[in-house]
């Protein structure tokens, strides 16, 4: 049709809208739906990298953590990120109190040289809600060139904008890496006001190391050596005060405590890995777990694994649960794409309604994706996605693209590779998902442009009996499922790590 001529035939409102009713029609049929093409959502950036130090790399954010509690909401993640020996020039945030409306942002103080700090670089952040204490806590890790030493680091704040200079929560540590924090906010608990700080020592065979504190963050007990080796914990926290801690060992591996981390239980397992490896020279290295706890106590894990795929081209994000921190379900697949597709799904931030409960729990998940998972450096196109389930992850919705079309070369290079962060986060406030995550564009005038991005104004979510949700109920997994790459993180049986590639764990895993 010539559009030109047509429009030039309409001599009245009814011609009109019949007009523009055969332009949709040919605009749909010129781009039919799939999963990954539902419409964009608007973005709202949170934050830019305003430092100008020469021995990072500007302007970029990456690594995401977020909390919610009531109206308010805090980000907390690296911004100027470095190239070796890890960490970026401050931790940024950003919080709104209002629901999502009006955001504010800014740097913690005290931290690195950049604000004040002693420390060279901060990596690894962190944020919860203490609901007892009234208190937001920011866990990070603070770096210093000259001895190599890695510092476990708490800063608070009683609004979530104004925040103190960082306690020191531990510093006897080999290399300590990827810390985690969270509290027990349920009234009920023994243990309620209790929080929870986990991280990996590095230069002790990854040992998982915990640490708590009963007064709001500002004293923290002396470090526990539990017996797990691995990386990657997020630690939650059931209803009935049960600290979980789900890592990435060997297999997705768990530990408890059930007596407010006096003391922590031998791990267990909640699933083998079969992962596929990430294309382009993404920082995608390992398949960290993420994990959300719902109203009624159950956790749920997701991570990134080809299972379900012939040959391992591709990772699906999967997902498993527990009632009760003990025992675990076979892993599902979340239906975001077919099986047969080239979709290559990876970096879960899962999170759980905490206005949902039981069998009718919400949950939000973002990540991160390849439409192609057979790509380069030169022709990956790194897109962002969110799905989401209303009960307890049975069924699933349609996709939605929360951004699309990044290049490797627009984001902030590290040893490890291009990077948008080890993890990045989502949660609910006021019953809408807020996924954090990093968003990159084409650099210019000499600098990157990726900054911390949230849809605006929440995700929409359709009302129960609404839209098309679909199961992947029966799938079932390839038979001798495995990794198209090597066993990782080289555990041995003894729980050491004896080596990460030949290269030096101070100089990558930051």
């Amino acid at each position: 049709m010539n559009f030109k001529t047509a429009k030039s035939q309409v001599h009245s409102k009814a011609a009109l809208a019949g007009f523009l009713a055969m332009l949709a029609m040919l605009i749909v049929l010129a781009f039919p739906a799939s999963a990954q093409v539902a419409p964009q959502v608007k973005l709202r950036q949170l934050s830019t990298d305003t430092f100008t130090n020469q021995n990072t790399q500007h302007a970029t954010e990456v690594e995401p953590d977020t909390y919610s509690f009531g109206n308010m909401f805090v980000a907390a993640f690296q911004v100027g990120r470095r190239y070796a020996n890890g960490g970026s020039s401050d931790i940024g945030f950003a919080t709104t109190t209002n629901g999502g409306a009006t955001w504010t942002n800014g740097y913690l103080p005290g931290l690195t040289v950049q604000k004040g700090g002693p420390f060279d670089t901060a990596s690894d952040p962190a944020v919860v809600y203490d609901a007892r204490h009234a208190v937001w806590l920011i866990a990070t890790l603070g770096i210093s060139d000259a001895n190599g030493n890695t510092v476990n680091l708490v800063s608070s704040s009683a609004d979530g904008v104004n925040w103190n200079n960082p306690v020191t929560v531990n510093n006897n540590s080999s290399y300590a890496d990827k810390d985690w924090i969270t509290c027990d906010n349920t009234s009920t608990s023994k243990y309620y006001g209790n929080c929870y700080i986990e991280w990996d020592d590095a230069g002790n065979g990854d040992q998982i190391r915990m640490t708590t504190s009963s007064d709001g963050g500002k004293t923290w007990s002396a470090a526990i050596n539990t017996n797990a080796f691995g990386t990657g914990g997020n630690p939650v926290v059931q209803a009935n005060g049960t600290v979980v801690v789900p890592f990435l060992g060997n297999e997705v591996d768990f530990l408890t405590s059930t007596n407010g981390g006096k003391s922590w239980n031998s791990p267990g397992v909640i699933s083998s890995i079969s992962n596929h490896g990430v294309n382009g020279g993404l920082r995608a290295v390992f398949p960290f777990a993420s994990a959300a706890v719902g109203s009624d106590g159950t956790v749920y894990v997701a991570w990134s694994d080809c299972r379900f795929r012939s040959g391992c081209p591709s990772n699906d994000i999967v997902l498993s649960s527990s009632t009760d921190g003990k025992t675990w379900s076979s892993p599902t697949r979340i239906p975001i794409d077919a099986i047969s597709s080239t979709v290559d799904h990876f970096l879960p931030g899962l999170a759980a309604d905490p206005l949902t409960s039981g069998s009718s729990t919400h949950l939000g998940l973002t990540y991160y994706y390849y439409p192609v998972s057979n790509c380069t450096q030169a022709n990956c196109n790194l897109s962002v996605g969110f799905v989401y389930s209303h009960d307890a992850g049975n069924t699933w919705a349609t996709a939605s693209t929360l951004a699309k079309g990044m290049h490797m070369l627009w984001l902030p290079n590290t040893t490890l590779g291009y990077m948008v962060g080890d993890y990045i986060a989502t949660s609910y406030m006021n019953g809408k998902a807020f996924g954090v995550f990093a968003k990159a564009m084409a650099p210019k005038a000499g600098k990157f442009r990726e900054a911390m991005n949230t849809p605006s104004l929440g995700l929409y979510e359709m009302e129960e009996g609404e839209g098309t949700f679909v199961s992947s109920k029966g799938e079932q997994p390839v038979p001798n499922a495995k990794s198209d790459h090597p066993p990782y993180p080289y555990w041995d049986t003894e729980g050491r790590f004896p080596k990460e590639n030949g290269v030096k764990p101070e100089v990558d895993r930051h």
